[in-house]
């Protein structure tokens, strides 16, 4: 669906695509999304923009003294599809005051603008959940070690980052779900446990997918839970490979549906299959936000390398931009609008912020 009528019918679109499943849209923060734009609104008619390509949804925003703006968002397509690697010269940044009769052009390098680490305001945490039973230790486990080891090296960062941990959890047919490695920075310790994974890791050769489905959503969902004190916003993500069906049966599919169907939005799911014994229904319904599957065992990495691409994605397309205001204290409210152009998409956002205190100089 590509709407480029009326800019709310953009965000609606986004917004709306929540229920489609199965591709990178989980963009949902509890927040004001009734217009798809977080905490903004859409931009004054005055700057003459025209329609909008890229979807700007903010999450948060602060001022620090003596002159800073700080607004954290996120940016899509008109899919909901994810927007990652945009760089501050491809931001525009406008500013309205009581005097303006619109918005004036704010000088990007004169006011020091930039992308800066998400560390201080976002957590993103991943789970990565495999299947251990008989079939993949018996004939495809090296080839799993190696995909998930790829899917490590692609979506971790090399220099270890506050915001982004993972933790690997694996199944098999035992009613529990077990942990390989807690959830961490480094990059190192999560490969060091998949090469340490043997083929008698496990006592039962059965498969509780759907215990483990229930399971990890519960895990995230504490994670999200804690990863969001202290005023800090958080995602989650929960990938799960499978070779096959839930033969345990200690929980029925609509049970583990509904764990996932009633997940915090903030928490996407993807699912990678592989081989000719599993149901792509049932994964494609489990893994809402995107799910691929492997023929054989020699096709695997490149479906972990797939995951792990729309992962990084997600992840990646959120944004701290920060900027020096020439706004100084007296001049009470302003507004602001934030404009972002790639290639030949754009879209923008508009807001506002208090100078109250504001004086030269930023840190």
């Amino acid at each position: 669906m590509k709407p480029y009528t009326k800019f709310f019918i953009l965000f609606f679109s986004a917004v709306l695509a929540l229920s489609c499943g199965n591709a990178d849209d989980d963009v949902n923060f509890n927040l004001n999304l009734g217009d798809g734009l977080g905490k903004g609104k859409p931009v004054d008619d005055c700057l003459g923009l025209g329609e909008g390509d890229l979807v700007l949804s903010i999450q948060e925003q602060y001022t620090t003294l003596p002159g800073k703006v700080s607004i954290f968002f996120k940016v899509s397509d008109s899919d909901g599809d994810p927007v990652p690697g945009l760089t501050a010269d491809q931001f525009t940044i406008y500013e309205q005051g009581r005097n303006d009769a619109c918005f004036n052009t704010i000088s990007a390098s004169e006011s020091l603008a930039r992308i800066s680490s998400n560390a201080q305001i976002f957590n993103n945490n991943t789970l990565l959940v495999l299947d251990l039973s008989n079939s993949v230790l018996s004939s495809s486990l090296a080839e799993l070690q190696s995909a998930s080891i790829s899917f490590i090296d692609n979506f971790m960062p090399t220099t270890e980052e506050e915001s982004f941990k993972m933790a690997i959890y694996w199944f098999d047919g035992e009613n529990e779900l077990h942990l390989l490695n807690p959830l961490t920075t480094s990059k190192q310790e999560l490969i060091a446990a998949i090469e340490g994974i043997t083929d008698d890791i496990s006592n039962d050769p059965s498969t509780d997918l759907y215990g483990a489905v229930i399971r990890s959503t519960d895990i995230a969902s504490e994670l999200l839970a804690t990863s969001t004190q202290g005023g800090k916003i958080g995602a989650a993500s929960v990938v799960i490979f499978t070779d096959g069906t839930d033969q345990a049966s200690r929980y029925t599919k609509d049970a583990a549906q509904q764990k996932v169907d009633n997940a915090d939005p903030n928490i996407s799911f993807f699912t990678i299959g592989l081989g000719g014994e599993i149901d792509t229904q049932v994964l494609t319904d489990i893994g809402k936000t995107f799910s691929v599957f492997a023929g054989n065992k020699e096709e695997l990495e490149n479906t972990f390398n797939d995951i792990s691409f729309r992962v990084s994605e997600r992840a990646n397309s959120f944004y701290l931009f920060e900027y020096c205001s020439p706004k100084r204290d007296g001049s009470g409210e302003n507004n602001l609008a934030i404009q972002v152009r790639d290639g030949n998409r754009q879209g923008a956002v508009q807001t506002k912020f208090n100078a109250t205190g504001f004086t030269g100089g930023c840190e």
